[in-house]
């Protein structure tokens, strides 16, 4: 048996997106990752705020062109979190497909 986990945190689908867009990437600023999941200001900030409070994402502000930026990121653990987590859809996926 392995020793994946199916983590509930990332599963939802709008924190599952989040943790998909941020995998490839050092940090993606918030309006991108607002404009890509096509949801409000308020919705991604709760489910990134689930996020950090997991310890999976964390946030670095700055100032472009005069202007309050955030840009979010996963941490190490959150890398594993969400790699763990698509190796256990992975795996749960090949039950069916070896089912049908």
């Amino acid at each position: 048996m392995t020793n994946l986990q199916f983590d509930t945190v990332i599963h939802a689908p709008n924190r599952l997106q989040i943790c998909a867009l941020l995998a490839p990437l050092q940090e993606a600023e918030f309006q991108v990752l607002r404009d890509e999941l096509e949801v409000s200001d308020s919705v991604l900030s709760k489910h990134l705020k689930q996020l950090e409070e997991a310890g999976y994402v964390n946030f670095r502000k700055g100032a472009v062109n005069g202007r309050q930026r955030v840009w979010a990121g996963l941490t190490a653990s959150g890398r594993r979190a969400f790699a763990s987590h698509v190796r256990e859809l992975q795996r749960l996926a090949g039950l069916i497909n070896n089912e049908l």
